[in-house]
């Protein structure tokens, strides 16, 4: 039997790195074996996976040699940041450098580069429609991503850019569910008008990319392929929930400027990504087909399946 390709997983661990080591192991045959890369390699979560049949491997992204280390004798790699840790563009910008720079010096035959839009190409820092953040960009955490593609064009690695979409898992870990008022109702509160919000299970994240790696090189790299699992407006969104909670859940139309002052860290971040999402909605769906994204993975949730199996975990205010 030929030896198994290895990938490298940044964040094996996080929402989307795990997605695709759990489906690199849940496919014994599939001709890839999988090299988990964690800060940490005694959390709880390494040591799962460690047990499931990862190499387990440390590394951390302010350590451009550790990352090197990682990517060594490795076929190929999933590249991701961790924006919200740090909420620093300029930390991000850093780390994809370093990601880029060690699959070139690895020799990797392809990388699978999780990215976002950079929204000043639809939205220059000139355009006052939403405020500019940190005096130069308008959604940091998109921006940042978008801006950083180059390393890897410039690298010449083989790199296929992914384009994934809002995790509906935000209602379960950042309290982006359903919220009970004054009036003890449940809402949900998103700037997004009667445009649709394009979501996915972060979990089936990583089920694409490991699609995309099945595929290859020669179908994939150089590509920006966009994910998503359902396109659903904001009334949609509730009307799922309230089925999933037998409990009406209502969808409240906030302004994108009263979501910036919600006053939570990244409020101001994130209050300007549902303003880009609802202003270039066409642009966003478009770019992110559901067709394609069930193409690379034929388990691909849709919004209700994603509930059924999660909405126990989504915590009720």
């Amino acid at each position: 039997m030929a030896e198994k390709k290895i990938i490298a997983v940044m964040g094996a661990t996080g929402a989307q790195g795990n997605g695709l080591v759990k489906a690199i192991l849940n496919d014994p045959d599939g001709g890839f074996a999988v090299r988990a890369i964690t800060r940490d390699v005694n959390s709880e979560k390494a040591k799962e996976l460690a047990e499931l049949g990862a190499e387990v491997v440390a590394a951390d992204l302010d350590n451009a040699e550790s990352v090197q280390q990682a990517f060594g004798g490795a076929y190929g790699a999933f590249c991701v940041t961790f924006f919200w840790n740090h909420f620093s563009p300029d930390k991000e910008i850093e780390h994809v450098q370093i990601m880029a720079e060690a699959a070139k010096r690895a020799g990797l035959q392809h990388v699978i580069w999780s990215t976002l839009e950079d929204t000043r190409k639809w939205i220059p820092l000139s355009d006052d429609r939403m405020p500019t953040l940190l005096d130069q960009y308008k959604v940091p955490h998109f921006d940042a991503k978008g801006s950083a593609d180059r390393f890897f064009v410039n690298a010449g690695v083989p790199t296929t850019f992914l384009l994934a979409s809002f995790y509906w898992d935000n209602m379960i870990h950042f309290g982006m569910g359903p919220k009970r008022g004054e009036d003890g109702a449940l809402a949900i509160t998103f700037p997004m008008g009667n445009k649709k919000l394009v979501g996915i299970g972060a979990e089936d994240i990583g089920k694409c990319a490991y699609g995309i790696l099945k595929a290859g090189p020669a179908e994939y790299a150089g590509k920006f392929v966009g994910i998503a699992g359902d396109h659903l407006t904001g009334e949609e969104l509730a009307a799922e929930l309230t089925k999933a909670f037998n409990e009406e859940v209502r969808y409240n139309a906030v302004s994108p400027e009263v979501y910036r002052s919600f006053g939570f860290p990244g409020a101001d971040d994130l209050g300007n990504m549902f303003q880009y999402y609802q202003e270039f909605d066409q642009v966003f769906c478009a770019s992110r087909d559901l067709e394609v994204s069930r193409t690379l993975n034929p388990s691909l949730q849709r919004f209700e399946d994603w509930l059924t199996q999660n909405k126990q975990l989504i915590p009720i205010d």
